[in-house]
Formats: structure tokens, C-alpha cells, sequence
């Protein structure tokens, strides 16, 4: 048996801030969001009271769609022709166009009482939204400058996941995810030396995230390949351009070429 204590050291934990922002596109590539000012997430969740002789006996909860409001200072330019601002020839825009889907991520930094508010961090990822842009407002100049603040609301269309709730928005937290996990995911929303920014599908993080101890081969989509040893156990370095992978599933389609899968931890 334990009693139950309050305020322990390291327990007093609190979420702050929002950075490393990024918006990807319908085919997946990654931008930098500069100028994120704050993400508004919400969900119209409905409870419904039931009476028998004016008693209430059952409350019920019917889960609602997600939605967000964001604002920020200033956007990547691929976000006009997302929201229906379409650029056209060298510095001219058509408004009023047909909007089109996206995706984004960003972080929360997390804090406590002991290491202040880097005690850690999530990883959000939202998937398959549509911006509405809030009215801009355009004021003359006067002594101080006050920055036009941008803003939109954001719904979007959830993913299905086996077992799950079809979901449009997930979260890593870093402080209870393997590092090596959480590197192979950030190595895939953020690029590397040798790879693209881009967005991964919903089953591909959860795969990751279920794989430690497994050798994880990632398709890029544009011909290329990454393997990612998250048991540091598989892949050895022959040369700065070269590497053996060992134990992996493999089948030879002929001297020269194989299909090479992810292994079961």
C-alpha cells in the first residue's frame, strides 16, 4: 500500500510555447513555418443527458471533429496557393481559387520544477486539414509598428488506424518515447543529409513507434530508400559510402539486386 503525495520533485510539470513548425503539402514535402505564433486546438465533443422519471441515469458522449485556430506573423509562400491564392508568372497572385488539403507539425516544449521548460517536448502531427482565413485587418503606420498577425481556422478529415478512432491529429511526447525512435521520426519530418523533409503517413509513425529493436526499411517515394537500425544492431558502416546489412529479410531477384523488409524485433 502507498499514500498518495502531492508537489513531489520533478511532478509539477506545465506545457509552453509552440515552435519548429512545418508545413507539408498533398504530395508530402516539408517547409519551414516561420513566424508560427500559436496553435488553438479544439474538439466539439456533445454530451447528452438521459432521464427515466426526471432522474438522470446515463450521460452519453458523442466524439466531435477536431479543429484548430492558428496565427502567425508570416507563412511559407507554398501556404497561398493553399488557401486559394494562387501564384501567377513572376509577382501576381489570383485570389479566390479553389483551396486545396495539407498537412503540419509542430512542437510543445514541456517543463517542470526541476529542469524549467526544457524538460521536454511533443511532436504534433495533423493530418489532412483545410485553412479558412480569418479577415485581415491593414492599419496605417504609426510610431510603433504593430505587425499584421495572420490567422485561420483548420479542420480536417481523419485518418483510420486499425483498432483506433479515426484521428486527424497525434502526438510523441519526448520524454517517454525511445531516443532512437523519436530521431528516426524527426529524421523523417524534418530531413537529413541525405533525405527530403516529408511528411510520414499515420501507419508508418505508429509502425516506428512499435518497432524498437527492429530494422526499419522506410520507401522515400522518389526511388530512394532509408533503413533505419533502431537496435543499433543491423547496419555497419564499410566506408563512408558503403555499408553491410546483416540479418535483415531479404530475397534476391537476381545477383545484383534484392528486396530488402522491415524484420520483426
Amino acid at each position: 500500500m502507498a499514500t498518495l503525495l502531492w508537489d513531489q520533485p520533478g511532478e509539477r510539470t506545465y506545457e509552453v510555447g509552440v515552435d519548429r513548425g512545418v508545413l507539408y503539402l498533398e504530395d508530402g514535402r516539408g517547409f519551414v513555418w516561420n513566424g508560427l505564433r500559436g496553435v488553438e486546438e479544439s474538439y466539439d465533443r456533445e454530451t447528452t443527458s438521459h432521464y427515466i422519471d426526471g432522474v438522470k441515469y446515463l450521460q452519453t458522449m458523442t466524439p466531435g471533429d477536431f479543429s484548430a485556430r492558428l496565427r502567425a506573423f508570416t507563412y511559407p509562400e507554398e501556404f497561398d496557393s493553399v488557401i486559394g491564392a494562387e501564384p501567377v508568372g513572376e509577382g501576381m497572385v489570383y485570389y479566390g481559387q479553389p483551396p486545396k488539403k495539407f498537412h503540419l507539425s509542430y512542437r510543445t516544449k514541456v517543463g517542470d520544477d526541476l529542469h524549467g521548460s526544457d524538460a521536454g517536448y511533443k511532436l504534433h502531427i495533423l493530418y489532412n486539414l483545410m485553412a479558412v482565413p480569418d479577415t485581415k485587418m491593414y492599419s496605417t503606420m504609426e510610431e510603433s509598428l504593430t505587425p499584421v498577425e495572420f490567422a485561420y481556422t483548420l479542420t480536417g478529415t481523419p485518418v483510420s488506424i486499425d483498432g483506433y478512432r479515426p484521428t486527424v491529429h497525434i502526438s510523441i511526447d519526448s520524454r517517454t518515447t525511445n531516443p532512437d525512435v523519436l530521431a528516426a521520426v524527426e529524421e523523417i519530418l524534418y530531413g537529413s543529409d541525405f533525405t527530403n523533409a516529408r511528411l510520414p503517413t499515420l501507419s508508418e509513425v505508429t509502425d516506428l513507434m512499435e518497432m524498437f529493436g527492429s530494422l526499419v526499411i522506410v520507401d522515400n517515394g522518389d526511388g530512394t530508400w532509408t533503413a533505419i537500425d533502431l537496435a543499433d544492431q543491423y547496419i555497419s558502416m564499410d566506408s563512408p559510402t558503403q555499408f553491410t546489412i546483416d540479418n535483415v529479410n531479404a530475397t534476391m531477384l537476381d545477383p545484383d539486386t534484392y528486396t530488402v523488409s522491415t524484420t520483426t524485433p
